[in-house]
């Protein structure tokens, strides 16, 4: 099992009580790490392989994320292409007009995150 872990290189990713697309962030409770509305971390690690992007790496996307489409991977292992930055696997549990937060995968474990859905260029829950 991997449980919650707090990890302080995350903590200045999202500041808290709100920021830019984040006007409750974390959903349900300013410093509470876990978020307390019974959202869990999974239990395992995210799937082995790497999911191929089909939007391929090849030019900028013109157009953002919609917080609908991706409100379809909620409690599901999703893979993140962040428009800057290197891909990661995440687990959404909670998704706004603007922003969607879960846990990270780091390599070894799972660390509550959130995200401003214009930075995502491309996902892939599976």
């Amino acid at each position: 099992m991997y449980p919650y872990q707090y990890d302080p290189r995350f903590q200045n990713l999202f500041p808290p009580g709100g920021g830019q697309g984040f006007p409750s962030f974390p959903p349900g409770g300013g410093q509470g790490f876990p978020p307390q509305g019974g959202a869990q971390p999974p239990s395992s690690p995210p799937p082995a392989f790497t999911p191929a992007p089909k939007l391929g790496s090849g030019g900028p996307s013109l157009y953002a994320v919609d917080p609908g489409a991706i409100s379809g991977c909620l409690y599901r292992y999703t893979y993140i292409w962040p428009r800057n930055g290197r891909p990661y696997w995440f687990y959404p549990t909670f998704v706004g007009r603007r922003s969607v937060a879960g846990y990270r995968w780091t390599g070894s474990f799972w660390v509550y995150a959130g995200v401003d859905v214009n930075q995502i260029r491309e996902f892939q829950c599976v």
